[in-house]
């Protein structure tokens, strides 16, 4: 909780203190995990036993403070809530860990860690000069930059700076991205020597991405990419798939004519064909931390981390821009606002392009996480396992029987979402001791002595 609060929050939080249903409030904020954001609901449900319909629990919102039920966002933006994000975030972590290592409670095999597997990193080409930290020390502006400094990523000379560029790039990325997934499957065949349909029978291409935004507003791709047999994971690849063969098709495939996007001119803007930049990053995966190697653990935290961010890292917000108006207000910083304005100015030209709608993402529309259907388990699996845990530790305390012998009927109802100044306080203060608990929690897991004989 903040060390000052403004009055009105601080009258506020001591409204909710003093309520006579606080504890209540307090273990519904406690089990959203300190939601930043929570829905409220209201509405009623009711068990009957199947073969009697005799009623064995009944439930309303009537009796909760507010008359509401309070439920977490869900929302994966570490900007917007954090507990949530955290919360996605080892979800992304545990899927991408699972597709390199394995994971039984997944049905993924631990055989997944002997296949020809990699990171990649897919960037965007030069829109312009950006002040940066090369190699050399020195920007091309004649300056040192270090890390944090706002300045990075801005354009050198804005006056020729290719903003439009840039946004339509962002906005055709994952076109680009499938145009390469669909390329590497063709260079795969065709150093085997197979068509396409013989390659399918004997080998499956899975992968798991995450974007991310550049300082300069570009968006790039990191990705695993793993090849299995043909029914998955279950199934070992092909001998002739080795992990040096993948790299050389990915490498192919990056740089081949197919691998483009045609926008075309419009008024004041040329025609453009767009593809991935000249900075390809293809690494093997180790099965260990080996030094400077790229290990599972590392590559399925970097992943998690990224998962939970936007285009707010470059300044710009993290909702939809109703007037430009607002971007003063937000204090948005010059390189993200013209980029912001080049959306804007463009969404007349390629109205089907929706670059308006998306001008808060630097025109980037896609999924932040994405993955091939084989490569491990899914969130909403994940999501599913954290529901059917809770709900049988709530039938247990309730002493109600197995769910295969009772009916559940409900009725739930939207009623708004979010706290109030005061309970936004609170609820922040329920979060941080969540947070603490948790790395306590595992810094005591990290401290046990590992089993007689087990590796250090």
């Amino acid at each position: 909780m903040p060390d000052l609060l403004d009055p009105t929050t601080l009258g506020d939080l001591l409204r909710v203190a003093s309520a006579p249903d606080f504890d209540r409030w307090q273990e519904q904020i406690r089990k959203t995990g300190g939601c930043a954001q929570p829905v409220h609901l209201t509405g009623w449900s009711l068990t009957r036993d199947k073969a009697s319909g005799q009623i064995l629990h009944t439930y309303s919102t009537q009796d909760e403070p507010g008359g509401r039920l309070r439920v977490a966002c869900g929302n994966r933006r570490a900007s917007r809530c954090q507990p949530c994000a955290y919360l996605y975030a080892g979800d992304a972590y545990r899927l991408v860990r699972a597709g390199l290592s394995g994971d039984d409670a997944m049905n993924i095999p631990a055989a997944v860690r002997e296949r020809p597997r990699v990171f990649v990193t897919l960037t965007p080409p030069s829109f312009g000069r950006v002040h940066n930290i090369p190699d050399t020390g020195r920007c091309h502006c004649g300056a040192r930059h270090r890390d944090g400094d706002p300045v990075l990523g801005s354009a050198l000379d804005p006056s020729t700076y290719d903003y439009a560029g840039t946004v339509l790039f962002n906005n055709h990325a994952g076109e680009l991205w499938h145009r390469f997934i669909n390329r590497l499957r063709r260079e795969l065949a065709a150093a085997a020597g197979l068509t396409q349909k013989a390659f399918k029978e004997t080998a499956r291409l899975s992968y798991g991405k995450v974007a991310e935004f550049q300082n300069r507003g570009g968006i790039h791709f990191h990705a695993v990419i793993r090849i299995d047999g043909p029914d998955g994971p279950d199934t070992l690849p092909p001998r002739w798939v080795t992990t040096e063969l993948l790299t050389d098709c990915i490498e192919a495939a990056a740089d081949h004519p197919y691998v483009t996007v045609d926008v075309p001119a419009a008024e004041d803007q040329p025609a453009r064909t767009l593809r991935w930049g000249e900075k390809l990053d293809v690494r093997p995966i180790k099965a260990f931390d080996e030094g400077d190697e790229i290990s599972e653990a590392k590559v399925a935290a970097y992943i998690a981390k990224y998962a939970t961010k936007a285009a707010e890292t470059t300044g710009t917000v993290d909702r939809r821009i109703g007037e430009l108006a607002e971007l003063d207000h937000h204090h948005v910083p010059d390189h993200a606002r013209r980029l912001i304005r080049a959306c804007w100015q463009l969404d007349a030209l390629y109205p089907d392009r929706k670059l308006r709608a998306w001008a808060h993402m630097l025109g980037f529309r896609g999924h932040f996480l994405t993955k091939s259907r084989r490569y491990s388990s899914t969130f909403a699996e994940r999501r599913q396992v954290r529901a059917d845990y809770r709900a049988t530790e709530q039938r247990q305390n309730l002493g109600l029987p197995e769910p295969e012998t009772t009916i559940v009927l409900a009725d739930w109802r939207y009623a708004g979402h979010g706290h109030t100044p005061g309970e936004s306080a609170l609820a922040a203060s329920i979060a941080e001791d969540i947070r603490i608990n948790r790395e306590t929690a595992r810094e005591a897991t990290q401290d046990q002595p590992s089993p007689k004989g087990a590796m250090t």
